[in-house]
């Protein structure tokens, strides 16, 4: 859930929080559902590690009226495949490969969503109640539920200001385990897993304030940029970090030209980093990407990092919108 959607955010490094206005926003923050002026389908695709996971996401939001929109998501990040070696070796010791299975381990987040235009011009909120599903194969399996809230704000001069709080009552994941499965690996190695994980898991809160601005040039070009402060309430690397709370910035630009083609850069996720003779360094995850919009349909690209500037663990993101009037 704190990977994010849609490849045109991914290209802005996920700095959307203010400027978010589509189907995705059930995600980054609710309240931009209510921009909605007719319904909408979102599918997003992503490989992680060389192919080893799959991130796969698809969304539809509706306006209910002209001042509220509803909208459900669902988000899966699984790794298949996976060999189960734990009976690799017999009762007598010997190695027999045909006790090797397969399993799978994914996380799944659905998502409902609500948006209403507030009395004052231009302000807007949402919530989104959500239902996280994870399963390790056989071995465990669990199910949580947390609530967002989101608000926008836009000013009579165009300024965009957005604020989203996730996970506001600490998203609770309760766990399963299966002991029998448990059992059969309980002593495979002298000193571990002797005995049962935790059955419990919390997520914290976490808070992302916006704000963007969209300039136009001569009617064709247009550009948005885009700061996001992303707030955790925990001591971390990120470059603004406290024992209370750590603060990390993203920026994201967006060219386009007549509403057709987009081009789009960002840098976010500023980190302290130690380096192997003791240094701190700072380190963020950079991104770019593409994007391509004709009678309601919108094909998005990114090329996106998932560690830092450093290392070399590109993804390729690609995304897909469609506007219902397409078929109207």
């Amino acid at each position: 859930m704190n990977i994010g959607v849609d490849a045109a955010a991914f290209g802005m490094a996920n700095a959307v929080t203010a400027s978010t206005a589509n189907v995705n926003s059930g995600y980054w923050n609710p309240a931009g559902l209510v921009q909605l002026e007719d319904n909408q389908l979102a599918l997003m695709h992503a490989s992680y590690f060389a192919n080893i996971a799959n991130y796969d996401y698809a969304g539809f939001a509706m306006p209910l009226d002209k001042q509220s929109a509803v909208a459900l998501s669902v988000i899966r990040f699984g790794v298949d495949d996976i060999l189960n070696t734990t009976q690799l070796i017999d009762e007598q010791g010997n190695i027999d490969y045909n006790r090797i299975s397969l399993f799978s381990t994914a996380d799944y987040g659905i998502t409902f969503s609500y948006a209403r235009a507030l009395p004052l011009d231009g302000l807007n909120i949402g919530v989104n109640a959500k239902v996280i599903r994870r399963v390790i194969g056989d071995f465990a399996n669990s199910w949580g539920f947390g609530l967002d809230a989101g608000i926008q704000f836009e000013s009579k001069s165009n300024w965009k200001f957005g604020v989203m709080a996730r996970d506001i009552t600490t998203t609770f994941n309760a766990w399963t385990i299966d002991e029998d499965q448990f059992a059969t690996i309980r002593d495979a190695v002298e000193g571990q897993n002797q005995e049962l994980p935790e059955t419990t898991e919390l997520t914290l809160p976490k808070l992302n304030i916006g704000v963007a601005k969209k300039f136009v040039f001569n009617y064709d070009y247009s550009l948005l940029a885009a700061v996001d402060l992303n707030m955790r309430f925990a001591e971390t690397n990120d470059i603004i970090s406290s024992s209370f709370a750590s603060v990390t910035p993203a920026v994201g630009l967006e060219f386009g030209y007549i509403d057709l083609i987009f081009v789009r850069a960002g840098a976010g996720n500023f980190q302290n980093i130690q380096q192997l003779d003791g240094s701190d360094n700072v380190g963020f995850q950079p991104n770019i990407g593409v994007g391509f919009k004709y009678k309601g349909i919108q094909l998005d690209y990114a090329l996106t990092d998932i560690g830092d500037q450093s290392a070399a663990l590109y993804s390729n993101v690609f995304s897909l919108t469609i506007d219902w009037s397409l078929f109207r």
